[in-house]
């Protein structure tokens, strides 16, 4: 299961703005609810799993990303969405919960099988620690450079 073919073309925003964390995992996940992704709740229980474990993840260069993500239970098709962001927003680190993560680059999952959940963040992680890739995906302007960027990885 490829990063890139879970990855609706309009789960896709590019250099948008966001007031907060809360404003991005809204606006991610109203796309992948209109379009049929995720079920009713999805929304509300991402919020709270950011909330008891966050999900912000400090990559050592000038962007920093999350990953919010929720049971398999609100899903009803495996999808990502993806967001970068003109001005960082705050999550809180995923490792010490007390400290803020300014965040440039969302990788939001809605995965339906547990199985899966694992194989997609270890891709995750590779895209993350790969600055080019990181690079390359906040400075794409379309969808098709970021199934390209992503596509990429590994060869």
């Amino acid at each position: 299961m490829s990063i890139s073919s879970l990855l609706p073309a309009e789960a896709v925003q590019l250099h948008i703005s966001a007031a907060d964390s809360t404003d991005v995992i809204q606006k991610l996940g109203s796309i992948l609810s209109q379009t049929g992704y995720v079920k009713q709740g999805f929304i509300e229980a991402t919020l709270a799993r950011e909330a008891s474990m966050p999900t912000g993840l400090p990559l050592g260069g000038d962007v920093n990303a999350a990953i919010p993500h929720v049971d398999i239970e609100y899903v009803s098709h495996p999808a990502l969405a993806l967001a970068t962001l003109d001005s960082a927003v705050i999550f809180r680190n995923m490792v010490e919960p007390e400290v803020e993560v300014p965040v440039r680059l969302v990788i939001m999952l809605a995965l339906d099988q547990p199985k899966s959940q694992i194989e997609v963040l270890q891709q995750v992680a590779d895209i993350l620690q790969n600055p080019p890739v990181v690079d390359g995906l906040m400075a794409a302007s379309s969808v098709d450079e970021v199934r390209a960027i992503l596509d990429g990885i590994g060869r």
